[in-house]
């Protein structure tokens, strides 16, 4: 990971943009789930077609992250990060100009591309600018922006949607990414990139792992979880991953050593957030697909309702930073995904019964509690694990957080795309999140 100049002593100065940025990015990812339905209309597009929308983004962000953590040390943090932002706001204004599904989905891939180069610079950034208790911190309100950044996009989407038609969802973007990058450029430290050698193979090898493994359970919405297509392409990312540990073992040059993803910091964090993600994923896009379709609301009411899980997610950011410091972090860990836990499995009773609005606003401020709670530690371990101490460790431990929500999102619409079984759709999401509990329990507590 590429070390920034010593921090000036104004430092939390440096994190304004880091936050803006991560809110800008979030933003961008989820702008497009409450005005979904709207887009397809105009488009004459089904929903499985549609959840293009949302993977277009997401899949393409998730696949390029460990290269992304690669160039970040190579070029430095900071410089990826602005080049990250004006592309960004560039891929935005030409999605508010898109007249066609196809021009949509390019954009918004463009977009995801963009955000992958960002998010590793961010936290590479944040761990070089903070150590010890203030690292915590400073996490915790990246945290809190990534919640603020959740829940203005899907209330923002709804309302620009309804009153000036779903293009203008994607303007506010551009001149978030200009400010961003022009606060990088004032505030945060120019830092020096590094000659860090390329392991093709390596990065190619992972490349495609993910490439292939997202892929084709995305691809699962459209042609069903039966499809030659989906189990091949899940066949070939198993011997492309397998092919990676086999060329990478023992190598002091591998992109990234198959060793270091095997300490129980890292991966019972990589473990956690991906459960999370995909849970938060699904929300995300079901939720507002179930208002609008069984409860025939509007998109800006559906987008208010989504609000109660984002702003606990917001509100509870900071807080969580010093909750690990009372506690620790694990311990905090374990409680979100048991929150989470519960969150979901009320959404599913919820919906499965056609329950009332205040039920549902319960669940989802438990399921942002549990977001809240999880994210920060999980963040927080891969940073301090030796895979995190490279861009290409964090650049993994975000692919699989964002690759977390590409799967919730492709689960979405392989279920809604047969039958209205939302209650399906998160009891599967809650199994997941115990999925994530579990491995909390991989490996003793560091010392």
């Amino acid at each position: 990971m590429a070390e920034p100049d010593p921090p000036p002593r104004g430092s939390w100065a440096a994190l304004a943009p880091l936050l803006l940025g991560t809110f800008t990015g979030t933003v961008a990812n989820t702008i497009v789930n409450v005005p979904l339905t709207m887009i397809l209309r105009d488009l004459g597009a089904s929903i499985s077609a549609g959840t293009l929308i949302v993977i277009g983004f997401t899949l393409p962000f998730a696949v390029l992250l460990p290269v992304s953590g690669w160039l970040g040390d190579r070029c430095g943090p900071r410089r990826a990060f602005v080049t990250a932002m004006v592309v960004l706001g560039l891929a935005s204004a030409g999605a508010g100009l898109a007249g066609d599904l196809t021009t949509l989905v390019a954009m918004r891939v463009v977009q995801g591309v963009a955000t992958a180069a960002m998010l590793p610079a961010v936290m590479a950034l944040i761990a070089s600018l903070f150590g010890g208790d203030r690292r915590g911190r400073a996490l915790g309100l990246w945290a809190a922006a990534n919640g603020v950044g959740q829940a203005a996009g899907p209330t923002l989407g709804g309302g620009l949607a309804t009153w000036f038609g779903w293009h203008a969802v994607f303007w506010p973007v551009v001149p978030l990414g200009v400010a961003a990058a022009a606060l990088a450029i004032r505030f945060v430290p120019a830092g020096r990139g590094r000659h860090v050698p390329l392991d093709w193979r390596g990065a190619t090898l992972l490349t495609l792992a993910a490439g292939l493994g997202l892929g084709a359970t995305s691809a699962a919405a459209m042609l069903g979880a039966a499809s030659p297509v989906v189990w091949s392409g899940c066949l070939a990312a198993f011997l492309a991953a397998a092919a990676y540990v086999a060329s990478s073992r023992g190598r002091p040059d591998a992109f990234l050593p198959p060793r270091l993803l095997l300490e129980a910091r890292y991966l019972r964090s990589c473990l956690s957030v991906l459960a999370q993600m995909f849970c938060l994923g699904a929300t995300l896009l079901a939720v507002p697909v179930y208002l609008t379709t069984e409860r025939h609301t509007g998109t800006l009411y559906a987008g208010a309702v989504l609000l109660s899980l984002p702003v606990m997610m917001s509100v509870l950011g900071p807080v969580t930073g010093v909750l690990m410091e009372r506690l620790s972090p694990r311990a905090v860990l374990r409680g979100g995904l048991a929150i989470l836990i519960a969150g979901q499995v009320l959404v599913a009773v919820v919906l499965a019964s056609s329950g009332t609005v205040p039920w549902l606003l319960t669940a989802l401020a438990l399921t942002g509690t549990g977001v809240a709670f999880v994210q920060t530690p999980a963040a927080t371990g891969a940073t301090r694990s030796d895979a995190g101490r490279r861009g290409a460790g964090l650049g993994l431990f975000n692919l699989l957080r964002f690759g977390g929500s590409a799967l919730g999102a492709a689960w979405v619409g392989a279920v809604l795309d047969q039958a209205p079984a939302f209650g399906v759709v998160f009891a599967v999401s809650a199994a997941t999140a115990a999925l994530g509990l579990l491995s909390s329990f991989a490996g003793p507590d560091p010392a």
